[in-house]
């Protein structure tokens, strides 16, 4: 049974990966001390009872540390116990049934490395193995049926937000610990970038089963257990039976379920208005929270509605789509589209909390993926020279399958984007700052409007917006005069568009032109063109004649 007991000990070596043991959590009668011994000699660490040791560090029972002095006073020992043993390295910690349901305790043993895990097992298999325990201060109270029963409806909530859940019946130690064991060989923790802005912060959660655990990872940050669900009705169709009982393992409510048509045509005023409308129908108050599930046409109508709807609702991202995990849904820009151009209406709200399943990225289109991947190689084209070198080598594998290789892609673009982000939340700066995400956008969201939105992906118009913001830097003598034909290479490589020729319909440059006119990035009627010097190194130019757009627009393909 013992098999890759290193990894397991010492953590992954993936981004996200975890040190610092096994942590066992669950009622009494779950078995974690019994299967803790087990695993403990399996993974050869040593075993430690948070109970046992509590006891030896006040010289007393747990009864008569309870008569003593009271429940509150234990479990402020018993978080100091255990935060000292994940101290000493890893270890299998069996804890006691209360002592995860301190908030600082659950926070000591995250920040220790440990994996939890925690044991369910369902009333009647408590009852029987409880039975007689005439030690358990909390069974003494009462009737123990009634007492296990209030503490299944009061814990396990809690116990779900543990990192694996692994349900247990009355099968042997040997056999349970097994199951144990295979669940923690197979865990991969996610990835926890961090988005920190000058008055609050966010994570955004990358990895597999995510939507699993929706539940356990929402749960530390919703004001209520209660969610107001607003998808994408293809996504829901597909994912939603999984999200829902992620949900319901932390018993967190739906309040309403709100389908929102796939495409582009959702993100109008008309449908933002309908969907405000069926908010306030449902009754969502100011501890409602909006959870916007699907790609980034509804994180971006949901966010909109809950940036609105009663001044301001909370607001979580689970986005559906390569291009909504690495982009939309990190940085608070929310929004619909107008006849004028894309996003021209909307407000900066940023979210509780982003979750990105890796998982759900193997259903979708190729078309959809490679969509997607533009925004990653923008932000490599932007801030980090050594990235774009690690997509011009793993990129094409990355997309046909390489999980590893897309979940370091992914985690790499969003903690790209969350440091611009912090630098430059609203995007005041004159110079640089967050317009810089911008790159390639002026000529892609020209090329949406004019081709009809949802003729083009938005990646793939990024895509040949960023093949056209290097033409136009190098014509302009910014960069080196080689590099639009080695970022235009890589982007057909992976199979994104390039140039103006083969979209389906000629372009005029005049036509193009006029449209840059909507574009947010105009300041004092001029525009803001996002440009690069090399690659890794973009920058802001207001001085950018309209003859060098034209010739680099005709250059391309328009007429």
């Amino acid at each position: 049974m013992l098999r890759n007991r290193q990894s397991c000990a010492e953590g992954s070596g993936e981004p996200g990966g975890r040190r610092g043991g096994i942590v066992l959590v669950g009622l009494m009668g779950a078995g974690k001390s019994a299967i803790g011994r087990r695993l403990a000699a399996e993974l050869e660490l040593p075993f430690r009872d948070s109970d046992h040791e509590v006891e030896a560090a006040a010289g007393c029972s747990i009864a008569d540390l309870f008569a003593s002095h009271g429940e509150a006073s234990f479990r402020d020992g018993e978080r100091r116990v255990i935060a000292r043993l994940l101290e000493t390295g890893p270890v299998v910690l069996a804890t006691g049934g209360g002592a995860f349901m301190d908030a600082r305790t659950r926070a000591a043993i995250r920040a220790s490395g440990a994996i939890s895990v925690w044991l369910r097992c369902d009333l009647p298999t408590l009852l029987r193995r409880t039975a007689g325990r005439t030690h358990r201060p909390l069974l003494a109270a009462g009737d123990p049926a009634e007492i296990l029963a209030q503490l299944v409806r009061l814990r396990h909530p809690i116990y779900a937000e543990a990192d694996i859940i692994v349900d247990c019946d009355d099968s042997s130690q040997e056999r349970t610990t097994a199951r144990v064991l295979d669940a923690i060989l197979a865990y991969q923790a996610p990835v926890n970038v961090p988005v920190s802005l000058a008055d609050r912060s966010y994570q955004v959660t990358i990895g597999g089963q995510v939507l699993a655990r929706a539940g356990g990872l929402l749960a530390p940050v919703l004001p209520s257990r209660l969610v107001a669900l607003v998808a994408d009705a293809t996504v829901l169709a597909r994912h939603g039976a999984a999200l829902r009982q992620g949900l319901a393992e932390a018993e967190i409510a739906i309040l309403t379920e709100l389908p929102v048509a796939p495409g582009e045509a959702s993100k109008s005023l008309d449908r933002y208005a309908t969907l405000v409308s069926d908010l306030l129908s449902a009754g969502v108050d100011r501890a409602t929270t909006v959870l916007a599930f699907g790609g980034g046409v509804v994180g971006d109508l949901a966010g909109f509605a809950a940036a609105t709807c009663l001044r301001g609702l909370p607001f979580v991202q689970v986005p559906t789509t390569l291009l909504a995990q690495v982009d939309s849904s990190v940085g608070g820009k929310t929004g619909v589209n107008t006849a004028h151009g894309k996003n021209l209406v909307g407000a900066f709200h940023q979210p509780i909390a982003v979750l990105a399943d890796t998982d759900v990225l193997a259903t979708l289109p190729v078309r959809e993926l490679r969509a997607g991947y533009a925004e990653i190689v923008k932000a490599a084209l932007i801030g980090d020279a050594g990235f774009f070198t690690w997509c011009e080598r793993h990129a094409e594998a990355a997309l046909a399958g390489d999980a590893a290789g897309l979940r370091t892609a992914i985690a790499r673009a969003v903690a790209f984007k969350a440091q611009v982000v912090a630098d430059d939340e609203t995007e005041l700066r004159a110079e640089g700052g967050r317009a810089l995400l911008n790159l390639g956008h002026t000529f892609g969201h020209a090329l949406e409007a004019e081709l009809g939105y949802g003729t083009l992906l938005h990646g793939e118009a990024v895509a040949v917006g960023l093949g056209l913001a290097f033409r136009l830097s190098a014509r302009l003598g910014l960069c080196p005069p080689g590099l639009p034909a080695r970022i235009e290479a890589h982007l057909a490589a992976v199979g994104l568009p390039v140039g103006l020729r083969g979209l389906g319909r000629a372009l005029d440059a005049e036509a193009l032109i006029s449209r840059f006119g909507f574009d947010k990035k105009m300041r004092g009627g001029k525009l803001n063109f996002v440009l690069a010097t090399d690659i890794g190194a973009a920058c802001t130019r207001r001085d950018v004649p309209d003859a060098a757009v034209r010739d680099v627009l005709r250059e391309a393909g328009a007429g």
